[in-house]
């Protein structure tokens, strides 16, 4: 079970229509649920079930972060650079977020959570690297091919956002799956639409 950002495939797609350059007016928006992402406070259950919490609370801003990026605009190539620029922007700022609301969580109070949140961290601080550097490579191209890898480089981004699996640290502990099964916002981004 993983939310699935399907809303990043249609950003992508929007970059992929960049890339080609059609001219086309249409813009790419963002249709992923924000409702229902507000938790019951934990804390005073246990601190595994407070601790499970804190990590659905964070990877639940990094949907909500993704839910609300710009749209992408590939009217002309230039619109497309901008655009996807932006995007990216929003991306990095969304993962810088939620690895801090990760690092912020203190220790796990059972064996295994300390090292799934560190694994998910070092996975969120990779792709900030890479997209950072995306928007930067947009940002300062004049060359229309760099242009161009640039924006496949946007695109493939987004696609291991798609993939980004960041429940997982929970599911792969026990006493951690099983706290999140009775977590409301836990539950939401296991229903998150696939």
């Amino acid at each position: 079970m993983r939310p699935r950002f399907t809303v990043l495939a249609a950003l992508a797609t929007g970059i992929g229509l960049g890339l080609a350059g059609c001219g086309q007016q249409s813009a790419v928006t963002s249709q992923a649920r924000q409702e229902g992402l507000a938790t019951v406070s934990a804390s005073q259950a246990d601190p595994t079930s407070a601790w499970a919490e804190g990590y659905c609370g964070a990877a639940g801003s990094l949907v909500r972060a993704l839910s609300t990026l710009p749209s992408v605009d590939p009217s002309t190539p230039q619109q497309a650079s901008r655009t996807s620029s932006e995007l990216m922007g929003s991306v990095v700022e969304g993962l810088n977020r939620t690895s801090a609301a990760l690092r912020s969580l203190g220790p796990s109070p059972v064996a295994g959570g300390d090292a799934s949140r560190t694994a998910a961290v070092a996975q969120l601080d990779g792709i900030r690297a890479r997209a950072d550097d995306v928007r930067h490579r947009l940002d300062s191209s004049t060359d229309a091919e760099a242009t161009k890898t640039a924006l496949r480089d946007a695109r493939s981004s987004l696609d291991e956002l798609d993939r980004l699996d960041l429940l997982r640290g929970l599911n792969d502990v026990p006493q951690l799956a099983s706290a999140s099964s009775r977590i409301p916002v836990c539950q939401e981004l296991v229903k998150q639409p696939r």
